[in-house]
């Protein structure tokens, strides 16, 4: 079974203590909620339901996770880490009611923050997640630790999380054959009469059916739907010759990778084949400009010499490529200012996309692993797709 081993949440807690030595802090508090997972799971493998969660690493000793009480066994039993403490503030975030858990025994983060403080001379505490807190929550904090120097320090996370190691790239590996799996069987199974919602009831129980612990979205639009950018299946009747915008992201053990090809229900129109086949051209020299040393850049640049080159810059409405990881779109998310490169080892993914043109709007997404010589695509289903279509122009997945 694909996971995450303990001894990789040491080496991170470690990664991180050297960044927080070099900014002098003594202590982080890290974030999370069922939301805004990525940063509270990287480090403590904790992903709340229904309820918030954080870690704080200090500069020695154990990381503490903070969790709620209906959460509890929960949290224990995903946890890379045993010391959990619950906290009122932490509770269900639905509700304004004040739940009553008789059989909680909590803590609070003054209580914490004495303890800190006299362990390790706490006077600087960084917050990763200080975007996604609730300001009642935010005030808590500040309060609970009065007089100690509250910064940001959500860039430490970014930039561990940058680069993966064999055991994350494994996990998005597994995550895309599995979106692999589902996305073929709406490829073969779409038909004309069928709703937006039975061709995505096919992909969410494929995927299920084939280990994935979570998929985060399944957008599915058909026909005029197509133009949204984005959007959730609905009760629409699939029609002949509807072009259809499938992108499915599924989530194996927290990471997430992603699959869109563009397929059409019946009879393809040339104009369709036309539109398509910009995307695919457009995505292959985008990904012929990826490898470790590169600038980020020029992928993005390609991409938009070839919407040029077709008359279809007015379409092309966001950067083509982004980061993947512990969320479907993380850093990098370079333009074609970006001066950054690629380093072997990080995980990227294609949006080469184009909407509101009169034959239609589509995207192509597959997550990528860069290497020292180029890439490696973690979807053999959207390399087959992309592969067949320039040789006969015809989706097919044998």
């Amino acid at each position: 079974m694909i996971k995450i081993p303990n001894k990789e949440f040491l080496t991170r807690i470690e990664n991180l203590r050297e960044l927080m030595r070099d900014q002098d802090l003594q202590a982080c508090l890290i974030y999370g909620d069922e939301y805004r997972k990525e940063n509270l799971r990287y480090m403590g493998n904790y992903w709340p339901l229904f309820e918030r969660g954080a870690v704080i690493v200090p500069l020695s000793g154990d990381p503490i996770i903070l969790a709620a009480p209906e959460g509890e066994m929960f949290c224990r039993e995903m946890s890379a880490w045993p010391d959990v403490r619950l906290l009122p503030e932490f509770n269900c975030v639905t509700v304004p009611d004040n739940i009553e858990y008789p059989l909680a025994h909590y803590t609070s983060l003054t209580a914490i923050s004495k303890q800190l403080q006299e362990s390790h001379s706490l006077h600087k505490l960084g917050v990763a997640g200080i975007d996604a807190i609730p300001v009642p929550l935010m005030n808590i904090i500040e309060s609970s630790f009065e007089g100690i120097a509250i910064v940001d320090a959500a860039d430490l996370l970014f930039k561990l999380r940058m680069n993966k190691s064999a055991n994350e790239i494994a996990c998005l590996q597994e995550a895309a054959r599995i979106a692999d799996a589902g996305y073929k069987l709406m490829i073969e199974q779409v038909r004309p009469g069928m709703t937006e919602l039975e061709l995505a009831s096919l992909a969410y129980g494929e995927c299920t059916r084939q280990g994935a612990e979570h998929m985060p979205f399944c957008l599915i639009t058909s026909g005029d739907r197509v133009k949204t950018i984005i959007g959730r299946p609905s009760s629409k009747v699939i029609e002949e010759g509807d072009m259809i915008l499938a992108a499915i992201a599924v989530q194996v053990e927290g990471y997430i990778a992603t699959v869109n090809f563009p397929f059409v229900a019946g009879t393809m129109t040339e104009e369709q084949k036309a539109f398509i086949d910009v995307l695919v051209e457009a995505e292959e020299r985008g990904l012929a400009r990826i490898k470790a040393g590169a600038k980020q850049s020029e992928v993005v640049r390609a991409v938009k010499d070839c919407f040029q080159k077709h008359g279809m810059t007015q379409y092309d409405l966001y950067p083509p490529l982004h980061g993947c990881g512990l969320a479907e779109a993380e850093s990098p998310y370079p333009d074609e200012n970006s001066a950054a490169i690629f380093i072997a080892g990080m995980t990227v993914n294609t949006d080469v996309s184009l909407f509101g043109h009169p034959h239609g709007s589509n995207r192509i997404e597959e997550s990528l692993l860069v290497t020292d010589n180029g890439y490696e695509s973690m979807s053999k289903l959207v390399r087959h797709l992309s592969k067949t279509w320039r040789a006969t122009r015809e989706i097919s997945v044998n």
